[in-house]
């Protein structure tokens, strides 16, 4: 057995921690490797008083290099699968959002909401400027027929419209931007 009363660290540490740091690397990059073996030695020293081990310390410190190696690797192989997962996943998003036919479903629900803004917008200008504009712009009617419809005078019917458009103008001046970049 091993006489656990007179363990020094020191020489353990200086007689195997080479070895052992060339033994991590094997699995795992310098760091890592390092990292191994200082957790190797931290645990076999916290340990030290209740271990049962032969007089083979060296074997028992490399199979717990090997078995915290093997646990990084199974631990960087889940990340890597999470990993290609999320970027599937991701993939698959871009994919269903940049293809023609969702695309043509996304300018629909954006030409809808859009209509139902300058819809919301043309309801609120007053009863007959919304009913002069209507006329122009919905119905297509010219100026001087507008005027013969309502009986109201030409320039009547022009300041309407002008000041309808400059209402909606300012009311959807936040889709003017929209209207320039998807245009």
């Amino acid at each position: 057995m091993f006489d656990h009363t007179n363990i020094d660290f020191d020489f353990l540490f200086e007689k195997y921690y080479p070895g052992l740091l060339f033994y991590a690397t094997q699995f795992l990059d310098e760091a890592e490797a390092k990292d191994v073996v200082q957790d190797v030695f931290f645990e076999f020293w916290k340990k030290r008083d209740t271990l049962v081990i032969s007089d083979k310390i060296g074997a028992y410190l490399y199979r717990l290099v090997y078995t915290h190696s093997i646990n990084i690797l199974n631990h960087k192989k889940v990340e890597l699968k999470y990993s290609n997962a999320m970027v599937e996943l991701n993939d698959h998003k871009i994919n269903f959002y940049e293809s023609e036919i969702n695309n043509d479903i996304i300018r629909n629900i954006e030409s809808k909401e859009i209509e139902n803004e300058i819809n919301a917008a043309i309801g609120k200008l007053p009863d007959k400027c919304r009913e002069i504009f209507k006329l122009s712009y919905l119905y297509d009617l010219k100026n001087k027929e507008i005027s013969d419809v309502m009986k109201i005078s030409l320039r009547t019917v022009e300041a309407h419209i002008y000041k309808a458009l400059k209402t909606l103008r300012k009311e959807l001046k936040h889709l003017l931007l929209f209207f320039i970049l998807f245009s």
